[in-house]
């Protein structure tokens, strides 16, 4: 795996944020970690919703603060991944989002980008104050899973999303 870093979304980044949107969609990929990229019409609105969450005063009603990191190979600047980190749960969260999210582009999969992604992630965990972590994983992501595992991961319980109709596996990741 070559060297990656987490870096904050700006615009110089948004035709890389709009080609990982449609190589996700492509490969009908879920897109987790990515904030509202799924469902937004525009670069520059994603990159308007993702800057609304970093600042009380523009935080949606019922959503949390949130951290969204681009994950950069450094050698070529090329958008591998993509890390949310919730800074505190709403009831949702707590139940099935958890505190992080995250995904690799499909392109890019299968070479580690998702676990040291995730350690730069719990890294920044710890700098805001998080002894411990939550993250879920869909019941069928073996890939997922061992990403969890490998950083720590304690399984808790498996618990099934009704309005996406799908089971989630939650697991608790010290950051230190």
């Amino acid at each position: 795996m070559e060297a990656i870093k987490l870096v904050l979304p700006t615009e110089e980044y948004l035709d890389q944020v709009w080609a990982y949107r449609r190589e996700c969609r492509e490969a009908d990929s879920s897109m987790d970690g990515c904030g509202a990229l799924r469902r937004v019409e525009s670069p520059s609105e994603w990159l308007a919703d993702v800057r609304a969450y970093t600042d009380p005063a523009t935080l949606p009603e019922g959503k949390v603060l949130a951290t969204q990191f681009l994950t950069v190979r450094k050698s070529d600047g090329r958008l591998v991944g993509m890390v949310n980190v919730r800074h505190y749960f709403n009831e949702y969260l707590e139940q099935f989002g958890g505190h992080i999210g995250y995904s690799v582009r499909p392109s890019e999969r299968r070479k580690g980008y998702a676990k040291e992604q995730l350690r730069l992630a719990l890294l920044y965990c710890k700098e805001i104050g998080l002894d411990r972590v939550l993250i879920t994983c869909y019941t069928s992501n073996e890939g997922s899973r061992r990403t969890i595992l490998s950083a720590g991961g304690v399984y808790e319980s498996t618990v099934h999303e009704p309005g996406e109709n799908i089971d989630l596996e939650r697991y608790w990741v010290a950051t230190g």
